[in-house]
C-alpha cells in the first residue's frame, strides 16, 4: 500500500473559548478577506460556534482551533487533534 506524509506547511489558527474569542475569530476572519467561509455566515450559539466551510456547515465547540487553510478558508479542528498535528513556530 503506497504511504504519504502531509506536506509541513504554516497555518494560522485560533483556539475558540466562548463569546470573546467568537468575537476575535469573526474579525480575523474579515481581515483575511475571507469569502469562503462566509465570516458574516458564522454564528455564535452558546456555547457552539457554526462556521460555513468549503465542505458545509460544521461546529465548533469550546477549546476547538479555528484554522485558516491554504485557501484562504477557515474550519474547526478539534483541540487534540490540533495538539497532535501542529506545534507553534517563531514568526520571523
Amino acid at each position: 500500500m503506497p504511504k504519504f506524509r502531509k506536506k509541513p506547511i504554516t497555518i494560522e489558527a485560533i483556539q475558540f473559548n466562548g463569546l470573546d474569542s467568537y468575537l476575535e475569530i469573526v474579525r480575523w476572519m474579515k481581515a483575511c478577506g475571507d469569502t469562503s467561509a462566509l465570516a458574516d455566515e458564522v454564528k455564535y450559539s452558546m456555547p457552539v460556534m457554526l462556521i460555513q466551510t468549503l465542505e458545509g456547515t460544521m461546529a465548533a465547540n469550546p477549546s476547538d482551533w479555528i484554522i485558516r487553510g491554504i485557501k484562504n478558508d477557515f474550519y474547526p479542528c478539534k483541540n487534540e487533534i490540533f495538539l497532535e498535528s501542529y506545534e507553534p513556530v517563531e514568526d520571523k
